[in-house]
């Protein structure tokens, strides 16, 4: 933080010469021959007191000598600029107050049917009775048109057969899904906007600093309108996921980590800056056994193009490969929990595509220890000639040796519509093909 003074005026350094002119200019001198008046003493007394209240004032409220020079990475003081107040205390109660208006529970309807894996749905709603399947969170971003819309999380309303939101006053509303993404995990949703007045201020993520203090609205376990504070731990980290759930990781997410608490149902909620702007998105926590205070919440920064593009086009399009597929490295740990006659995980349990697989049928070079295994092959991979089985080292010349990397590699470098090639082995034998990257058309790849 930058000083309350300019260098010069608080420096304790004067110069030899400087000294002795002053204290020609003095009207008293400091000295043993002096004698000093009561009258005197007083009115220097005073004078001191006077200076030390003048700057403990400055220090207390911000004002004046320089404080509101930024540093480049800071805003004004929010005292200047948003009204709250410079009290910490005070801060967080009015920061909490000026969001939890726009922040809804979400529910997550489900058929009994579909929640149980049959397939045994009538076109009579009544035959197909819904519940609750989850909650989570969301905050309400805008209005147009008559309705609010609100950002929440891809997996809060994922399967989802109705979803509802509930306000802060306990009313429930139909909600109805704009658009929904899992690679970003985030969702739009739409509400009807009346008697709807507040809206959350979207913040900048960017300037966002280590140790600052930030707070997590939402509806954990849910306990609607719940409120839990912490610092960011990290401004900017790289974690893999688990698309599926499958414990496989095959992406990785930008996030925010948090030490506030972050509990099943947080998921979808703001999190927020003191000036009560919202800087992020709850997603995620580790849940591991004697971790505690790790939480990740999505960059509102990377949040909100995003959210743009699902409310105008109802999904983020993608290019598309077109194969089902396991990592070769997670293929032979397979194999090596059945030599070994190991309990089968539900990681393994996962996997069960492959077990027609065999280290024959995947024959490599000793030297080549990862790739893709295509288990089946659509759209552009099947046109392209690639079948079951084959193993995928790379696309365009470009090492991919596991999905993440493919994935990654697909998304940030090509376009639905580019060409690609792919070199992969069959029977032991390296080859290549081209195909033409499609648009995704369902949540799978």
């Amino acid at each position: 933080m930058m000083g309350l003074f300019d260098d010069n005026f608080y420096s304790t350094k004067v110069t030899r010469r400087a000294r002795k002119e002053k204290m020609r200019e003095m009207p008293f001198r400091f000295g043993r021959t002096g004698n000093w008046s009561s009258l005197r003493i007083a009115a220097v007394s005073s004078l001191a007191s006077a200076i030390v209240a003048v700057l403990l004032f400055t220090l207390v409220t911000g004002a004046g000598f320089g404080s509101n020079r930024s540093n480049g990475n800071h805003a004004m003081p929010v005292a200047a600029t948003s009204g709250l107040s410079n009290d910490p205390l005070e801060r967080t109660i009015q920061a909490s107050a000026k969001v939890r208006p726009a922040v809804v529970s979400i529910i997550n309807e489900q058929s009994v049917s579909g929640q149980l894996g049959l397939d045994d749905e009538t076109d009579n709603p009544d035959d197909n009775p819904l519940e609750e399947a989850g909650v989570g969170s969301g905050v309400i971003y805008a209005k147009a048109k008559g309705k609010a819309l609100v950002i929440t999380n891809y997996h809060v309303v994922a399967n989802a057969d109705k979803v509802k939101a509930v306000l802060l006053s306990g009313e429930t509303r139909e909600a109805k899904v704009v658009g929904k993404d899992q690679i970003s995990d985030l969702a739009v949703l739409e509400i009807d906007g009346k008697g709807i007045d507040t809206v959350a201020e979207i913040g900048d993520s960017s300037k966002l600093r280590q140790a600052e203090w930030v707070i997590a609205i939402g509806n954990p376990l849910g306990l609607g309108d719940s409120i839990s504070m912490g610092i960011v731990s990290k401004t900017r980290r790289t974690i893999p996921v688990s698309l599926n759930q499958d414990g496989v990781y095959d992406w990785e997410m930008e996030v925010i980590q948090i030490d506030a608490s972050i509990n099943q149902g947080n998921s979808g909620g703001p999190l927020i800056d003191l000036n009560g702007r919202v800087v992020g998105i709850n997603s995620m926590k580790i849940a591991d056994f004697g971790v505690e205070g790790v939480g990740f919440a999505i960059p509102i920064n990377d949040v909100m193009p995003i959210v743009e593009k699902l409310r105008e086009q109802g999904k983020i399009a993608r290019p598309y490969l077109g194969i089902y597929s396991i990592d070769l490295e997670q293929h032979r740990k397979q194999q090596k929990w059945l030599i070994e006659g190991e309990e089968e995980t539900d990681e393994e349990a996962e996997v069960e595509e492959s077990d027609d697989l065999d280290e024959e049928t995947i024959r490599v070079p000793d030297d080549v220890s990862e790739g893709i295994i295509v288990l089946e092959a659509v759209g552009p991979a099947k046109k392209a000639g690639l079948k079951f089985s084959d193993l995928i080292v790379k696309l365009d010349k470009q090492d991919v040796g596991s999905t993440l990397e493919l994935r990654k590699y697909l998304y940030s470098e090509k376009k639905i519509g580019d060409s690609v090639e792919v070199t992969f082995y069959r029977n032991g034998e390296k080859m290549t093909t081209k195909l033409k990257l499609e648009e995704r058309t369902d949540e799978e790849e």
